[in-house]
């Protein structure tokens, strides 16, 4: 399984996203505290996808001085 390309997809992020905005709402909260939540794993996903980047990049510059 490609994890980087898994974890820094926009479309798993706004799926996950999704489904606990409804399961927030259906719990009883309102839309404007699933709207925070929808932003704060929205942001993390951001972080995580920067995060994945960066280590790839990190890695490739590390072979390429290894040659």
């Amino acid at each position: 399984m490609d994890w980087k390309r898994k974890l820094t997809s926009r479309k798993l992020w706004l799926s996950i996203a999704s489904f606990v905005s409804v399961l927030i709402i259906d719990r009883g909260s309102t839309e404007s505290t699933a709207s925070q939540i929808l932003a704060l794993i929205m942001a993390g996903a951001s972080v995580i996808g920067y995060c994945v980047a960066e280590g790839l990049d990190d890695a490739g510059n590390k072979s390429e001085s290894l040659q």
